[in-house]
């Protein structure tokens, strides 16, 4: 011990003479204090790393100073609170990270001088897509403003958080001892961590010790996670497989680099036990997998722990490299090609640069901390023994679909709705269900007083509704209707075609009636072509609108008797695919409902779908609220899609299916021209089995 004193004597006087202590190295302290009250002063503290050092540190005798700053106060008293801690054990220390000194007043500064044994240094910027100037302040000058204020009050040791990105795209195995062999670190996040873990290796006067950590996920106990980062940028992807195929259906994928993934709790409990252990002054130690997995294996089992169809076959990403990057660069660059790419990308909320790391080429050793840790029992968990925790707690806390307003007043609140066929049936349900959300509603057709009487519904009920009466068979009525709108209103949000007619009878019978397709032709096509084009000028000035178009589940089925009126929402429908590839860029969406078979007043002719299974206007109108909150290109039921998809691989086995429904259903008494009589018979059980095996399709 110091001075020659007997070794009680000195460590008595250590702890007691001022004058000596200002002598002692803060090695001798941190030594000395072994096994007694500690002080510990700690930067992001209330950062996820940090929370859960601290809960390490209570765990021993001593008191945790922590820099809060004034806006994060109420984080800081969370913490306390979360982890049981009083006033006395976890003490906040006003600063910030990017003043000198952390900004930590002088009497502060007294009050901790010559007391601190341990300063951890966490806070700090991680994120790969922040910009460059604030990963400079937070992760270069925050470092040395650490440092500064560790010097200023004679801190025993200075343990500071780097990141195995300090070690840059360096290609093969990267030591605990290296440093200046980094490679590529052109990257801001790459090179502020290469640089802060730099200035503590050349400026820190105090005893140091370096973390690096792998790529930090959740609490393996808990899953609890603080953000989105690393693999979870790909749970939003693993979840789209989930809703879209089954489980068991193998998938294409890519293998990729090795992702060193550790739980934070890992972490925390590593760095606490290394930071108390003597005679590791001057070391570094990677917090890392020393059997780290490639990125598909590792998406694999997240795939599983959320129940998603797995990467069956995963191609190298390494594979690619035979391309010339002035190809790939060109490829790249290409109009069609970068918006795609965009759109996915954000669609799934992945960030671009996220993408450059999928042939991450460095791996890490980690034979200094693992012998830091030999008879500790602190074991890194494996990822396939927790994962289902951390895919859970994302599912419940942080998955982004979680936080997007779903709400159908979100969407259309003081927004001007426009729905044709708004006075019954299922323009009037959906009239009904906006206006109740806040729209302004805009509703048309050819009868004035039903119109009247759903406006005195919706404005009894507390709703915004206007009246038109219009013609939308009449192209002259429907221009003066759209200019009168736009007058009015000033412009249209949501444009909801709903209006049409129906006609169910057999070509045969069609012979002498070509009126039937030219009348369907006219409202059904034609009608809702020109409100779309009087509206899309002041949709595409705005760069916003939203179109949607009520078809038909027989555009799909190609069901017979129906040819006049599929054949117009089909040309609805191709039009809709042709308008939105050219107004995709403008902001105006185009939205299909492939309706399926809805009791109402269209339908009453037919006798027999008293006897089939329909839907009621109001989940009709379900479908139609479902568009405006999500936008999709298209809604149909599954069977809908199922008919198209089996039309479309054998279609001449469908052609059977369709004629023999169409030999088991007859025409209705008013398709034969016997309106007003009853029908000739009742629906037959094989009708009504076949009808609801077939649930909502027109026959």
């Amino acid at each position: 011990m110091a001075l020659g004193m007997p070794p009680r004597a000195g460590l008595s006087y250590a702890l007691t003479s001022t004058a000596l202590r200002r002598r002692a190295t803060p090695r001798l302290l941190a030594r000395s204090c072994k096994g007694m009250r500690m002080t510990y002063f700690v930067t992001g503290a209330t950062g996820f790393i940090g929370r859960h050092l601290v809960a390490n540190l209570l765990k021993r005798k001593g008191t945790i100073y922590c820099l809060v700053r004034k806006g994060s106060m109420e984080k800081f008293e969370q913490l306390k609170e979360d982890l049981g801690a009083d006033d006395k054990r976890l003490v906040a220390v006003t600063g910030d990270l990017a003043k000198a000194k952390l900004g930590v007043s002088p009497a502060m500064q007294k009050t901790l001088e010559g007391k601190v044994q341990h300063f951890f240094h966490l806070a700090a910027l991680y994120d790969l897509s922040a910009d460059a100037e604030s990963q400079q302040v937070a992760n270069i000058d925050g470092t040395r403003n650490a440092i500064g204020l560790a010097e200023l009050i004679r801190a025993g040791c200075f343990h500071h958080t780097s990141s195995i990105a300090a070690a840059g795209l360096y290609p093969g195995v990267f030591r605990e001892d290296m440093f200046d062999e980094a490679e590529d670190l052109d990257d801001p996040y790459f090179r502020t961590k290469h640089d802060s873990e730099g200035i503590v290796r050349r400026e820190c006067k105090r005893p140091w010790r370096i973390y690096r950590p792998g790529i930090v996920i959740g609490n393996s106990q808990t899953g609890e996670m603080d953000k989105i980062d690393g693999p979870y940028y790909f749970f939003r992807l693993i979840k789209k497989l989930r809703q879209t195929l089954p489980p068991w259906m193998p998938t294409v994928g890519l293998e990729g680099g090795r992702a060193n993934l550790v739980p934070v709790d890992w972490v925390a409990a590593v760095m606490d036990h290394i930071a108390h252990k003597a005679g590791l002054d001057g070391h570094c130690f990677h917090l890392t997998d020393p059997a780290p997995r490639r990125i598909g294996e590792v998406l694999n089992i997240f795939a599983r722990a959320g129940h998603a169809p797995q990467m069956t076959m995963r191609l190298d990403a390494r594979m690619f490299a035979f391309i010339p990057q002035s190809i790939r660069g060109a490829l790249g660059s290409l109009p069609p090609i970068k918006r795609f790419t965009q759109m996915v990308l954000r669609d799934f909320g992945i960030p671009r640069a996220i993408l450059k790391f999928i042939n991450y080429p460095t791996r890490f050793d980690s034979r200094e901390t693992e012998r830091a840790l030999k008879g500790s029992k602190i074991k890194l968990p494996k990822l396939e023994d927790y994962a289902w925790r951390i895919w859970d707690y994302w599912e419940r806390h942080l998955d982004p679909d979680l936080f997007v307003d779903r709400s159908l007043s979100g969407k259309v609140k003081n927004k001007v709705v426009v729905v044709t066929g708004g006075s019954s049936g299922i323009g009037k349900a959906v009239a009904q269900k906006v206006a109740s959300a806040g729209a302004i509603v805009v509703i048309c057709a050819r009868g004035e007083e039903e119109l009247a009487a759903t406006r005195k519904e919706i404005e009894e009920a507390g709703g915004i509704c206007h009246t038109y009466v219009v013609d939308l068979s009449d192209l002259a009525s429907c221009d003066a209707f759209t200019q009168r709108v736009i007058e009015e209103h000033g412009s249209v949000d949501i444009l909801v075609n709903n209006a049409g007619r129906s006609i169910r009878r057999s070509i045969a019978l069609s012979y002498d009636r070509f009126h039937d397709f030219e009348r369907t032709m006219q409202l059904n096509y034609f009608g809702a072509l020109r409100l779309i084009m009087g509206f899309l000028p002041t949709m595409s000035e705005r760069h916003k609108g939203h179109i949607i178009n009520i078809s038909s589940i027989g555009v799909l089925t190609n069901a017979p008797r129906f040819s006049a009126y599929v054949a117009s929402k089909a040309a609805l429908d191709a039009f809709s695919r042709c308008a939105q590839a050219e107004y995709s860029d403008l902001g105006i969406n185009f939205t299909t409902i492939n309706m399926p078979l809805v009791k109402t007043p269209m339908i009453a002719p037919t006798k027999m779908y008293d006897h089939v299974p329909t839907l009621t206007p109001e989940e009709a109108a379900d479908l139609v609220v479902q568009a405006i909150i999500e936008r999709p290109v298209r809604i149909a039921t599954r069977l809908g899609l199922f008919a198209s998809i089996l039309y479309a691989l054998a279609p001449r086995a469908y052609e059977i299916i369709m004629n023999s429904a169409f030999r088991l259903f007859p025409d209705s008494a008013a398709a034969k021209g016997m309106a007003g009589r009853p029908e000739l018979e009742q629906p037959t059980n094989e009708q009504i089995a076949v009808a609801a095996l077939m649930r909502g399709v027109h026959w």
